[in-house]
């Protein structure tokens, strides 16, 4: 196992767009919306907590390179068709590799940090979670040094 060498790559512009969506019960959407949640404003957490979570990627993934993010951009918000939370990041950096991992990290950092601010009225009677879950996380774009 090691980290791939990347030194004889150019530092170039890389971007990845990432999106995920927490799905969630109707009644629980209804008190985000209504600014009902104990723990405060999940989405402004969400917003937070994804950008910390892609600038700790290397922390997370062993065998990622620490890089110098010029900019993450988290966006967060209530998707009404789906009952669900819809997370959407954009990394930016000039480097040598590029920085998808970092994007899905925000989106997954962003959706985890709401799930743990709404948690209490996902459960169940037994303590468990038969309506939340992590859907459709994926990579929506990436860009090299300006071409998509």
């Amino acid at each position: 196992m090691k980290q791939v060498d990347i030194s004889h790559k150019p530092f170039v512009l890389r971007e990845a767009v990432a999106e995920g969506y927490l799905r969630l019960r109707p009644e629980t959407i209804e008190r985000i919306r209504k600014g009902e949640v104990e723990k405060g404003d999940p989405l402004q957490l969400a917003q937070l907590g994804g950008i910390i979570a892609a600038k700790e990627t290397p922390r997370l993934l062993p065998l990622c390179h620490p890089i110098r993010i010029e900019s993450v951009n988290v966006e967060v918000a209530i998707d009404e068709e789906r009952s669900a939370v819809r997370a959407r990041a954009t990394v930016r950096a000039l480097e040598q590799t590029g920085v998808e991992m970092e994007a899905l990290a925000a989106v997954v950092g962003a959706l985890l940090n709401v799930w743990d601010a709404v948690k209490q009225y996902e459960k169940d009677e037994s303590g468990q979670y038969p309506v939340t879950e992590l859907v459709n996380v994926r990579v929506v774009r990436k860009v090299k040094s300006g071409v998509g």
